[in-house]
């Protein structure tokens, strides 16, 4: 949004993320993504024998959205699908195990489990750039990886000051983002 143009600082693209983050969110409330990553995490607690572990859940579903949401989570395996350059997945590897480690230690061992959802995400992200790679453009691209800066912003609100902004929620946003980018007119 914002960006450095001959010293001076200048901001745009700002209605973009305004309407993918509110037509996102509200799918994203209807479908109710949030609930989904809670009774999995849930289902994940009982299966992984860690029933008695209150935190479980929240690491689970903060560690999730943390390494999930991201521009070099979805720029990363974009780039893998339509080139088959995996360097920025192999980047973001290292450091999802950094974060989840730290995380780890912190909220509680239900972080490591988040493996499943970043491994099921980038997966459906790569194999779908490269079914969608002939009509991927550099602006659906940079769309979508604005629209994700803003998420992970949000996840780090969460982290700060406890879970107050339900992110998963907003994930829809991602795919209004690169849908704008076909639209006839500019934002």
């Amino acid at each position: 949004m914002l960006h450095i143009d001959n010293g001076e600082i200048l901001s745009g693209k700002s209605m973009l993320v305004v309407l993918c983050l509110a037509l996102g969110t509200i799918i994203g409330e209807i479908i109710g993504i949030e609930k989904g990553f809670e009774h999995f995490g849930e289902w994940l607690k009982v299966k992984s024998g860690n029933s008695g572990d209150k935190r479980f859940v929240n690491a689970f579903v903060t560690a999730s959205l943390t390494v999930c949401i991201g521009a070099m989570a979805i720029v990363g395996a974009i780039q893998d699908g339509i080139s088959g350059d995996y360097s920025t997945l192999a980047v973001k590897a290292v450091l999802d195990f950094i974060i989840i480690t730290v995380m780890t230690s912190s909220l509680g061992k239900g972080c490591t489990f988040s493996a499943v959802p970043v491994f099921l995400f980038e997966g459906a992200v790569t194999v779908l750039a490269r079914i969608i790679s002939p009509v991927m453009t550099e602006t659906a691209v940079a769309y979508l990886s604005l629209v994700g800066s803003v998420l992970i912003f949000c996840v780090g609100l969460n982290l700060v000051w406890g879970k107050k902004v339900r992110v998963a929620n907003m994930l829809p946003a991602v795919i209004f983002a690169v849908a704008a980018a076909y639209l006839p007119w500019a934002f």
